[in-house]
């Protein structure tokens, strides 16, 4: 992936088979607030649900893109079709002329054990293998056992490394 199309991967809607990846909008804030408003979710990422207003805000941030040109932040709503409805988030942190991507899931409790973020993350690592991108990392907290079997699913494999309590995964392509 060149330089000038790692936003342009940001900005792309990916389809498969019941989802749409939608790239995220401060618009997305008001429902994507109830989605995320489950405080087990945050079990293993940290934090604490956001209000709306603080989803906007966080949206926008993200939006606007990263303040270091050399890295794209590529940010997406999952939607369920059948549904109609938004179920969680994925994103990538492009980096190295987009030869490497560290990428993340979430998916709000009412959706979880359906398959919706392994679809969503299988989709998201085909865009970017698509596009020249080499080595996929993700970090998963080595209790979270749904987003290890979301990772094995995605081909990632588990490394040694730690970082702040969670195992670095990798996907060479």
């Amino acid at each position: 992936m060149r330089a000038g199309e790692a936003g342009g991967v940001a900005a792309r809607t990916v389809r498969t088979a019941r989802l749409d990846l939608v790239p995220l909008d401060v618009a997305h804030a008001e429902e994507m607030a109830g989605v995320l408003d489950d405080p087990a979710l945050h079990t293993f990422i940290g934090g604490a649900p956001l209000s709306p207003a603080e989803l906007r805000e966080r949206y926008a941030r993200l939006a606007a893109g990263s303040p270091d040109p050399a890295t794209v932040w590529a940010n997406w709503v999952v939607r369920l079709r059948a549904e109609n409805r938004l179920t969680g988030t994925v994103q990538a942190t492009v980096t190295e002329g987009g030869r490497v991507a560290e990428v993340a899931w979430v998916i709000g409790t009412a959706w979880q054990g359906r398959g919706i973020a392994r679809e969503a993350a299988e989709g998201l690592l085909a865009l970017l293998a698509e596009h020249g991108t080499r080595t996929i990392v993700a970090h998963v907290h080595p209790s979270h056992t749904a987003s290890e079997a979301v990772a094995t699913a995605s081909g990632l494999t588990p490394t040694a490394h730690l970082k702040d309590g969670e195992r670095r995964w990798e996907r060479h392509v």
